[in-house]
């Protein structure tokens, strides 16, 4: 094994997630690893690959949405990709505005209602 790939063990250690979400994203085609025999090894392209995907998903991503915009570099190169995720993130900052409205409404009304309660309690 070269110095500059991680086991699988390690690839989970490193960007913190279980094994069974490695083997997922595996599964749906998000990391390609190298196999020798039943071992998995990743290499500098799949570590990048994880760390836009763990980016993506705390942007609130879907996974088949990081799925399609990885393909773009390989089908049609870095700057296609770039201007696929100007048009990504503007969608999903709308999406995120939308989830904090609704958030603020919810805590204003429990805020409303837990003062009322605490009032008649008094």
């Amino acid at each position: 094994m070269s110095d500059d790939r991680l086991s699988f063990k390690e690839m989970c250690a490193e960007f913190e997630v279980t094994p069974r979400t490695l083997r997922y994203y595996e599964y749906i085609e998000l990391l390609q690893p190298d196999r020798d025999g039943r071992s998995r090894f990743y290499g500098p392209r799949e570590c990048a690959r994880m760390k836009l995907i763990m980016r993506g998903r705390k942007f609130g991503f879907q996974l088949e949405e990081i799925r399609q915009w990885l393909l773009i570099y390989e089908d049609q190169g870095n700057e296609a990709q770039m201007a696929t995720f100007v048009e990504m993130a503007d969608r999903q900052m709308e999406e995120l505005r939308k989830q904090r409205q609704q958030l603020d409404e919810a805590m204003d009304a429990l805020q409303e209602l837990r003062d009322q309660t605490a009032n008649s309690i008094r």
